[in-house]
């Protein structure tokens, strides 16, 4: 049964995307958005700080095995220690599977005790395709320089199972890590797993 399930979802999740802007090695592209609280929200404004970004959809099995564990928060609490810029995005298209407004976002974060800097809402996708999101979660790290230092999945344990965050090998962690030490990141390109991004047709 679970992987009958995880058939479809991932399939579905690793499907062809268009074209890819942002490539590893090079500058993260470039965005000028506003996050649910009207905030301004641009990549140069973090201009020399590690800038997480997070692809999610509240209601993925892939995305609640992450934040029903409380494994995300901890992430994000651990990068936001470090000084790291998080930003969690939502490019659920409306009417789609976990699409919110910003009421709805706000309760969210309330109801997980999300630890991000600022929250995304990106309706019509452009972000998304902007960075080639294809699954939630999928991961990009952009180190201090605006370069896209890691792109691809939050872990190595490609499931929805919980209880395989342990022992699991995360990446993002490892990228944050490797860049506030000044060190080549060993894995920085993996494939994103989940449930596709649930872009407007």
């Amino acid at each position: 049964m679970l992987k009958k399930f995880l058939g479809t979802v991932m399939l579905a999740a690793l499907a062809a995307m268009p074209a890819v802007a942002a490539e590893v090695g090079q500058p993260a592209p470039a965005f000028d958005v506003k996050d649910i609280n009207g905030k301004d929200e641009t990549l140069e404004q973090y201009k020399g700080k590690i800038v997480v970004l997070e692809w999610t959809n509240p209601d993925c099995p892939f995305v609640r095995k992450h934040y029903g564990s409380g494994n995300m928060q901890q992430l994000q609490k651990y990068a936001l220690g470090k000084g790291v810029v998080w930003l969690t995005i939502n490019s659920g298209a409306p009417g789609k599977e976990g699409a919110l407004d910003e009421a709805a976002a706000k309760a969210k974060i309330s109801e997980t005790g999300a630890q991000d800097t600022a929250y995304i809402l990106d309706p019509k996708g452009t972000l998304g395709r902007l960075y080639g999101a294809k699954a939630t979660p999928n991961m990009y790290v952009i180190d201090t320089e605006g370069k896209l230092a890691y792109e691809g999945a939050i872990d190595d344990k490609p499931t929805p199972d919980p209880d395989d965050i342990k022992g699991a090998d995360n990446y993002v962690k490892d990228a944050i890590d490797s860049l506030l030490a000044g060190k080549q990141l060993a894995v920085a390109q993996t494939r994103a797993y989940g449930c596709s991004v649930k872009y407007a047709d």
